[in-house]
Order: structure tokens, then sequence, then C-alpha cells
């Protein structure tokens, strides 16, 4: 990876961490990434890492799903419905993933893996 590619992911990795809607174990995953740079593991845990961001993103129907449900509700209160038409919304525009910050730092992130893994 070259040290622009480094400077972008490390970036967006500390945004991503600071994203309010960040889980604490997307968290965990930036951190353990975070301290394996510039070690014999980096490229392993960019691997890794690459991976487990694939499995955090939040695509729109999944979104749309849950805030659609009880447990969504539960999580949105009543800003469930509107949650739920952004994501009608963005969808009809063309887009694949929810828009919140977590969401867009993994998805900028993840549209570079094959620079980030060159």
């Amino acid at each position: 990876m070259t040290k622009e590619t480094l400077a972008f992911l490390t970036e967006k990795t500390h945004d991503l961490m600071a994203a309010f809607s960040c889980s604490a174990e997307t968290k965990a995953s930036c951190q353990r990434w975070l301290d394996a740079v510039g070690t014999p593991d980096e490229a392993q845990a960019t691997r890794r890492y690459l991976e487990e961001l694939a499995g955090d993103i939040m695509p729109l129907e999944m979104l749309i799903a849950f805030a659609d449900s009880e447990q969504g509700t539960a999580v949105f209160g009543e800003k469930a419905p509107q949650v739920a038409a952004h994501g009608r919304e963005l969808k009809a525009a063309g887009r694949q993933y929810c828009d919140c910050p977590a969401c867009a730092a993994v998805e900028a992130i993840l549209a570079r893996r094959e620079e980030i893994l060159a």
C-alpha cells in the first residue's frame, strides 16, 4: 500500500471511529487495524479489517426493513418512519448503502479496496 493510500485509510478509519453510528465492535476492529500498522502483521490485518468492514456496512434494504420493524422503532423511536423513508429515497436514487457517517466512511474505504490491498 502506498503512503497516500495508507494516509487515506488511516484518516477514514479515524472518521469511522468518531462516527456516532459506529458500533463498539467496529471501533474495536478499527483499533486492531491501527495497532497493526507498521508491523509485520499489517497486510494480514488489513485484509481482515476490510472483510470485517464489508460485513458491517448497512445495505439499504436491511436499513429499511429494520426501521420498519418493532426493533427499529425501539432504536429510532419516533424517527423510525423517517429513517425508513430516507432509506427508500436513497434506494430510489440508486444508492446501495446507508449514508450515516459510519456507513459513509466504510463505503469510501471499500471503494478503494483494490488499491488498499495492492
